[in-house]
């Protein structure tokens, strides 16, 4: 399915629209009559997280893959993504992309039409020797990214991220690293720093009020599915789902699944 890309005002969004026929195909999703979708992908990720997505989602929706660029804390890249955005919106985040969603809907619930959080958390950094250990281990991996490489540290984080059974998957770890691969270690330490001094979501998630999707992988093993019943608990009238047979990449593990979830999730 071929893909036309829109101009844009910034580089920090990149719009595609998925399409069925090369001929009246940017009249057609011009014509849309839905809301447009950002898409926010999580540390040291991209389009790749979410294209296997698009030919679904971008049927019904213009689709906007949302760049961090320098920014070193969420609530910067929610207003990067806002000074962009079009006046009212859908939003989908995965892992770190997620909390940023949380922060646009700190900042502009009004703007925001429904927001689904995959592979994600909302507690801030804990205090005392379990926020030590948190700093250490991302410490770790950003002591290899600069001084073996993003590519070396790339692989040492997706040991625990996908299902263990797609370890074996060389298409999708190549993916993952070569991904991983178009960042430096200098955005790795910038997305850290936002990371480690995240904010407590507990409150966004207790004020949504707008159709929401809780979604995570069954093995997600980084951001587990009792911490997305956690946050379901704070928002009730919130669909909860648990993909089977997928870890914390769910979108690139097991796309269709993700993307039936979500097209439930905008149709509501």
């Amino acid at each position: 399915m071929p893909v036309a890309n829109l101009p844009l005002r910034s580089q920090l969004l990149r719009y595609k629209l998925c399409v069925r026929t090369v001929s009246r195909t940017v009249d057609k999703a011009i014509q849309m009559n839905t809301l447009p979708l950002l898409l926010v992908p999580g540390l040291m990720c991209d389009h790749t997280v979410w294209d296997p997505l698009l030919p679904q989602l971008s049927n019904l929706h213009a689709c906007t893959v949302v760049e961090h660029g320098q920014a070193d804390s969420l609530s910067q890249m929610a207003v990067q993504l806002l000074q962009d955005a079009p006046p009212q919106f859908y939003i989908a985040g995965h892992s770190m992309g997620a909390r940023v969603a949380l922060e646009v809907l700190r900042i502009a619930p009004e703007r925001v039409a429904g927001v689904a959080l995959l592979d994600t958390g909302y507690l801030p950094k804990l205090s005392g020797p379990a926020g030590e250990e948190e700093v250490r281990k991302r410490m770790a991996l950003l002591h290899i990214a600069q001084h073996q490489g993003v590519r070396t540290m790339a692989r040492e984080w997706v040991q625990g991220m996908v299902h263990p059974d797609r370890l074996a998957d060389a298409d999708l770890i190549e993916r993952i690293l070569v991904m991983f691969e178009r960042k430096n270690a200098s955005v790795f330490a910038h997305q850290l720093h936002a990371l480690i001094h995240r904010p407590d979501g507990s409150d966004v998630l207790s004020a949504l009020r707008v159709p929401t999707l809780i979604l995570c992988g069954r093995q997600d093993f980084w951001s587990p599915p009792a911490q997305h019943e956690a946050m379901h608990q704070l928002a009730p009238h919130a669909t909860l789902s648990v993909i089977e047979e997928a870890g914390h990449m769910a979108p690139m593990e097991q796309p269709a699944a993700v993307a039936h979830q979500m097209l439930h999730w905008l149709d509501t």
